[in-house]
Order: structure tokens, then C-alpha cells, then sequence
């Protein structure tokens, strides 16, 4: 008697599903396998990375005298170039509002959005993004003239609130002053810029946004002294680089990226004696460096990708430091590394 003869129907019909969906699979794998390299050959191709920025948050993405893009978020697309072309300026910055950010990246006039972006379900879930790692660990909260007197948000009843559209803020003080059942008047702006001079001006009695760019903004005034950033810390802002939705190649060179620099620092390998740690016989710094391994082929680049990031970017702490800590004053807290009670926290590369 044949396999086939004495199977019930109804498992000879789920065999056959299962062959018709296994098939579907491997279609759909190809397909995907086919895409995966798009967006990397597309920049190669190119010769430069387009990189999505803010129209000006100091301390993240904001150009100097002489146009040239400096800050945290800059940094992470240096890296990108970094590990691509070896080269940090092979780069092309778009200032993009927080309203038209997400149109430029699903459009391809970016290829990566490292801009202040709250990684949350509609945005992961609902319009192609994918989120690659949690870069900066940050909170909404509220900035008011430190003349007024108060002392904590849930004294904002009755405050005019201005704040940009298009934004987790937005969301956020709502959600706020709804469990502290605060009355408040939202005054929305377009871009960032508008909303803190409509707070400057007196339009409005607090400016509210995600805590670094309080701090960031504050620094830009000319007396920062005069402005006081309130306490509460009022929501959970996982900012993250973002990439287009179907790309899985490009979304883990884009993650490894932060990974590398985690690392690095966690190993204690800096931009100043990554040359010297060549020789080291740790197995995690010398797959790290591309002593050993073929890491940065997996990738689509070369194999000592994770030594060019360090030596010409630096590591995590590094870049956090000159960008955030020196520039605005901003402290590592949660942004520490996992071993010293914070929450970055790489896997393993192997």
C-alpha cells in the first residue's frame, strides 16, 4: 500500500497546503534575498549616502558658519559612510521637518532618517518604516521662564503649551495632562525653530519637546539662564535610526553600525588606541577590528569596517561626549553603558 493511499484526506489536504505555502515561502525568500542588497548597491552605485537630518537641533543636527553638519545624529551617518566608503564625506544632508521626514525616506531621497525619531508601534507597524537599535534613550518633558516660579508640570493648568506638529510630543502632553486632569491650550507649529521663538516671544507659557532637545534648544537662546527645563520626564522616547521597510541588508548594516561603536567602548577601544589594540589577543576586539572574521562581507563591506568606524568616527562614549555632553551638558544617565547601570547594551559580534 502507497504513503498516499492510506493517509485520511484531510492530512493528504494539509500536506498539499503545506507544499503550496512552503513554495509560496521560497518565493517570497527569493524575492526578498533579491531586494535585500537594493539599497546599499544603490548608494555604492551613487558614490554618497543620503542622509535625512532636522533643520537645525544643536547638539544632533545642525550646520556651522560654513555649512558644515555637525552633531550626535551626524555622527551616525559619518559612520555609515565610514563603513561603506571609508570615506565620512561621501555624505549628502537633507534638513527635513519632523512633517515631511518620513515621506523623504519612503520616497528613497533618503536613504537613512538618524534624526531624533521616536521608535513607537504606528510608525514600526503602520507607514514602511523599520527601526534598526535604540541610539539615545530620551523622555518629553517641558522647558517654562525660569521668572514664573514653577517648580513641576502638573503646576501647567491652565498653560498655553506650544510644541511642533508631527511629533510624539504632541501625543505625549496630551496623554499627560489627561492622567493629571491639567487644562491646557496647544499652540502647534510646522518646525521646531517656530514654536521656540513663538515660546521666546511670549506666545506661549511652556515649550514642551523631548528633554535633549529642551537642553539642546535653551543653549541657542541668549540666556539659556533664563529658562528652566522642569523635572518630570513625562514619556518613553526610544529615539532610533530609521530605514524603509524591506531592506533587511541595509537595516543591519545600519544597526551594526551602533552595535560597533557600543562595543568598542565596552572593550575600552577608543579612537586613539584602536591602532595599538590591533594586536590585542581578545577574540571580541579582534572580531571587532576585522582581525579575525568575515563580519563586514556578511555586510556587504569590507572586513575592517568596525576599525575604520573607531578610528575615524570613535566609539559610543566618544561621539556622545564631544556631541551632547560638552556642547549642551547633557549627562550619559540611562544612556550608560548596561555594565555601569545604564541601557545600551550590545549583542555579541560572533
Amino acid at each position: 500500500m502507497s504513503q498516499k493511499s492510506w493517509m485520511p484526506n484531510s492530512l493528504r489536504m494539509t500536506r498539499s497546503k503545506l507544499v503550496s505555502l512552503l513554495g509560496a515561502s521560497l518565493v517570497l525568500f527569493a524575492a526578498s534575498s533579491a531586494a535585500s542588497a537594493q539599497t546599499l548597491d544603490k548608494v555604492k552605485a551613487r558614490g554618497k549616502l543620503l542622509c535625512g537630518t532636522s533643520q537645525g537641533v544643536p547638539g544632533f543636527s545642525v550646520p556651522d558658519d560654513q555649512g558644515k553638519w555637525t552633531g550626535f545624529d551626524v555622527e551616525y551617518c559619518r559612520a555609515i559612510a565610514v563603513a561603506i566608503f571609508n570615506d565620512p564625506s561621501k555624505i549628502d544632508y537633507l534638513p527635513l521637518s519632523s512633517k515631511d521626514r518620513f515621506a523623504a525616506l519612503q520616497s528613497g531621497e533618503v536613504d537613512v532618517l538618524p534624526r531624533t525619531i521616536t521608535w513607537m508601534f504606528s510608525r514600526d507597524v503602520q507607514i514602511g518604516l523599520d527601526f534598526t537599535a535604540i541610539n539615545y534613550y530620551d523622555g518629553s518633558g517641558f522647558m517654562v521662564p525660569s521668572k514664573s516660579g514653577l517648580k513641576s508640570a502638573k503646576e501647567l493648568g491652565g498653560a498655553s503649551i506650544c510644541f511642533p506638529t508631527g511629533t510624539t510630543t504632541e501625543l505625549s502632553v496630551a496623554d499627560f495632562a489627561r492622567i493629571n486632569k491639567i487644562k491646557y491650550e496647544p499652540v502647534t507649529f510646522t518646525s521646531f525653530d517656530e514654536a521656540i521663538q513663538a515660546y521666546v516671544s511670549g506666545r506661549c507659557d511652556a515649550f514642551a519637546s523631548d528633554t535633549s532637545q529642551l537642553y539642546a534648544h535653551r543653549a541657542k537662546l541668549p540666556r539659556p539662564e533664563d529658562h528652566t527645563v522642569l523635572p518630570e520626564v513625562i514619556s518613553k522616547e526610544p529615539l532610533s535610526p530609521a530605514v524603509r521597510q524591506g531592506d533587511s541588508r541595509w537595516r543591519d548594516l545600519i544597526t551594526w553600525v551602533h552595535f560597533v561603536m557600543l562595543i568598542a567602548e565596552e572593550q575600552g577601544v577608543t579612537s586613539a588606541n584602536v591602532d595599538e589594540m590591533l594586536k590585542s589577543t581578545n577574540p571580541d576586539i579582534r572580531r571587532l577590528l576585522g582581525v579575525e572574521g568575515q563580519y563586514g562581507e556578511a555586510l556587504g563591506v569590507k572586513n575592517d569596517w568596525g576599525y575604520q568606524i573607531i578610528k575615524q568616527i570613535g566609539n559610543y562614549g566618544e561621539v556622545f561626549e564631544r556631541t551632547l555632553t560638552k556642547r549642551l551638558g547633557i549627562a550619559r544617565g540611562i544612556n550608560k553603558q548596561w555594565s555601569e547601570g545604564g541601557l545600551q547594551y550590545a549583542p555579541p559580534l560572533r
